[in-house]
């Protein structure tokens, strides 16, 4: 709680812009670290289409700007390859937790309520965000000979 001593004859200009101070300072990590995080997608092998349960999308690699207290589901997809499907959610980021912990010196529970309520303090994982395509299954082609046709079924051979 942060406590302030007014001395005799301050005037309630002071006291609201001292009041205004503290607001603007609440939330520490809001303030330090944003309400939004660059969350990076990649596939193998490359330019599959990204999208987010969100309703993001880009061809990959690409780079979002992602709400840092949003869990989502990005899906890969790409012509020949099964479609795959990475669930991202959010953590305490290290730095998050010390913007939140600066709350107690300047902000206090108000600030702790701002953070808590953009999320701020969260980071996404994984982060990047990697997905391995796997490639459809395809009927084998037929085998060609080296004079480029087809070869011919043996017959067996009849009993003697």
């Amino acid at each position: 709680m942060l406590l302030i001593r007014f001395q005799s004859g301050g005037s309630m200009k002071t006291i609201f812009a001292l009041a205004g101070v503290v607001l603007m300072t609440a939330g520490c990590a809001t303030v330090t670290r944003g309400t939004t995080g660059q969350v990076t997608f990649n596939s193998e092998p490359s330019g599959a289409q990204m999208r987010t349960s969100l309703g993001h999308t880009c061809p990959t690699p690409c780079t979002l700007e992602i709400p840092r207290k949003s869990d989502f589901v990005a899906v890969f997809t790409k012509d020949g390859y099964k479609e795959q499907q990475i669930p991202i959610a959010t953590r305490v980021a290290g730095s998050g937790a010390a913007g939140f912990a600066g709350n107690i010196l300047v902000g206090g529970l108000v600030g702790m309520g701002v953070d808590a309520a953009t999320g701020s303090t969260l980071e996404h994982f994984p982060n990047p965000v990697n997905a391995t395509l796997e490639a459809l299954h395809r009927a084998p082609a037929p085998t060609v000979s080296r004079r480029g046709r087809a070869p011919k079924a043996i017959a067996p051979a009849p009993d003697a």
